[in-house]
């Protein structure tokens, strides 16, 4: 496989640059959310050949269970020399709704690091605009642990990732433009992205 990994691909995607950091980010990445789950070896290797034809935007979740098989991906893609450091690559991964709560936003960015083996992501959102009840991982989640989010607390937080550097940049996924504009009202950072 090694022999097979190291022929690259003179393929371009289409890339967008990011007005709040200046990094390029390809308009087509990788999602590596998969139901029914697959076997991480499988993750890992849809990620490496997906690496090998030109793919540099990965998109993970700390519900999607791939977190780990995209980190070891790239430490392989590095070593066997597909790409020449992390820094190659943009990395997404979001914020489940059970820990979307915000004092467990930064608890939960560096469990999804420690997961990736990586000292910064390229991009961190909030999953949902929605919190579930603390240690839920039901999807879709239980109505009875549906819970309305604290947008100021949750975003605040986000913010703080942001500061600390561990992720470049920050956004939102599956909110409304009605929820947008909710957070545009205070955020001292607009989200980067509504993905």
């Amino acid at each position: 496989m090694e022999n097979d990994l190291k022929a690259t691909s003179n393929y371009s995607i289409p890339e967008y640059t990011l007005r709040s950091t200046g990094k390029k980010m390809q308009r087509l990445g990788l999602g590596t959310a998969a139901y029914p789950l697959v076997p991480p070896e499988v993750t890992k290797k849809a990620i490496l050949q997906a690496i090998e034809i030109g793919y540099r935007h990965f998109d993970t979740a700390s519900m999607y269970g791939s977190e780990q098989p995209l980190g070891e991906a790239i430490i392989e893609a590095v070593s066997v020399g597909l790409i020449e450091s992390r820094d190659d690559l943009f990395i997404t991964s979001k914020l489940w709704c059970s820990d979307a709560h915000g004092e467990l936003v930064l608890p939960a960015i560096r469990r999804s690091l420690q997961n990736l083996k990586l000292e910064y992501l390229d991009l961190y959102l909030i999953h949902f605009p929605i919190s579930v009840k603390p240690g839920s991982y039901d999807f879709p989640a239980k109505e009875e642990d549906i819970l309305p989010m604290d947008f100021n607390a949750v975003w605040a937080a986000m913010e703080e990732c942001q500061r600390l550097g561990l992720t470049k940049s920050i956004g939102i996924s599956n909110f409304s433009c009605k929820k947008l504009a909710h957070i545009l009202a205070f955020a001292k950072i607009p989200p980067a992205v509504n993905q």
